[in-house]
């Protein structure tokens, strides 16, 4: 049985073979097999294997795998060697197959992968900035910040990779610059950007802003109550766009199509504690409180549904894959394997419990595979 067709096959068909010599499994089989070892419960090499063994009999039905299944060292020494920004790339188009349009909030924000630091070798932990699409449920696309430099020169370069045309952009603190804000107004979305102590001039320009505003300013305002397991959280919202108070903050003019300034704080009563938060943001979005305040929260999206699901559904930051490109390239599988999680709709059941489906039903484990 030939290999069933699917977006995975099509757009991850073209990654070059890295190794020079033996190649005795084909590319196509060894990472086919990584992916849905991945889906299945599978967290670093030997588990991939031992996964490949178990399976070998259902994968010869639609694998190329005349020497049968790969040793973890294989597995290894391929995905140490695939070049990561070919695999990013493929997983970009992929992605771009499976979702046609993205629609509202896309949220930006980094992640570091804890135990792939190397301490031997003087290697620190990879971290890698991700962009999530909230409402999509998808991974858009990622980029591993490289030692000598930080997220601020990765966000231009990956929001210039997608089509964001008509979306929200929002991003911590980290990611208030003007040349940020000027690659995401070029892509025809707008944004939602935090300001902190980081930005000192600005953040202390827009806090003085709001505190002396007089009577007369015009200031949108929305309030949020949120009860749950125990705690109310009261979040309030107040926007300006008034053309004297921009003006009072210091080169406001730099900031591309800057509209808005945004104040919110959240106030969480627990056990009889109550903790409160004041935030300050920027944005190219007329003052509609409630929209912003909507937009801030759906941020936090990329921590609730992809960071903290990479950690407790696939240990993450338990992976100890440390060597040379493995690290970026597992992490990217994981990304992979998440959207596919995520899309599938036929199984009504957290991540966890779908990645044990996928390992007891080979027709759900191929449906996922072959998902368009």
């Amino acid at each position: 049985m030939a290999m069933p067709a699917s977006t995975i096959t099509e757009n991850f068909g073209n990654i070059r073979d890295p190794r020079d010599g033996n190649r005795r499994h084909p590319l196509m089989s060894i990472i086919t097999i990584a992916i849905l070892a991945v889906v299945c419960g599978a967290d670093d090499w030997t588990e991939v294997e031992l996964f490949g063994r178990s399976k070998q009999g259902w994968l010869e039905t639609f694998l190329d795998l005349p020497h049968g299944i790969p040793s973890h060292d294989t597995f290894g020494r391929v995905f140490r060697a695939i070049d990561p920004a070919e695999f990013r790339e493929s997983f970009r188009t992929w992605v771009q197959t499976i979702c046609r349009k993205v629609e509202g909030v896309v949220a930006v924000d980094g992640k570091t992968v804890r135990r792939s630091k190397d301490g031997t070798l003087g290697k620190a932990a990879i971290h890698m900035v991700n962009v999530w699409a909230v409402e999509n449920g998808l991974v858009l696309a990622q980029d591993k910040v490289d030692d000598k430099t930080n997220e601020i020169t990765v966000i231009p370069t990956l929001l210039k990779l997608l089509d964001l045309t008509g979306t929200l952009v929002t991003i911590d603190a980290i990611g208030c610059q003007t040349n940020i804000a000027k690659t995401i107004r070029e892509q025809q979305a707008d944004y939602v950007l935090a300001v902190k102590e980081n930005q000192p001039t600005l953040y202390e320009d827009i806090v003085e802003s709001f505190e002396n505003a007089s009577a007369d300013v015009q200031l949108d305002y929305h309030r949020s109550v949120n009860k749950g397991h125990g705690r109310i959280e009261i979040r309030e919202c107040w926007v300006t766009a008034e053309p004297d108070i921009l003006a009072f903050i210091n080169d406001y003019k730099v900031w591309p199509d800057l509209t808005s300034l945004v104040k919110i704080t959240s106030q969480r009563q627990q056990s009889g504690e109550t903790s409160r938060e004041t935030r300050y943001f920027i944005s190219s979005l007329p003052a509609n409180a409630e929209r912003l305040l909507t937009a801030v929260r759906a941020h936090w999206q990329i921590e609730n549904a992809l960071h903290w699901v990479l950690d407790m559904a696939f240990r993450e930051d338990e992976n100890r894959t440390r060597k040379d490109h493995a690290p970026e390239n597992l992490a990217l599988i994981r990304h992979l394997t998440l959207n596919l999680l995520k899309q599938d709709t036929t199984v009504k059941a957290g991540i966890k419990a779908k990645r044990k489906r996928a390992g007891w039903d080979h027709d759900y484990l191929l449906g996922l595979l072959c998902s368009p």
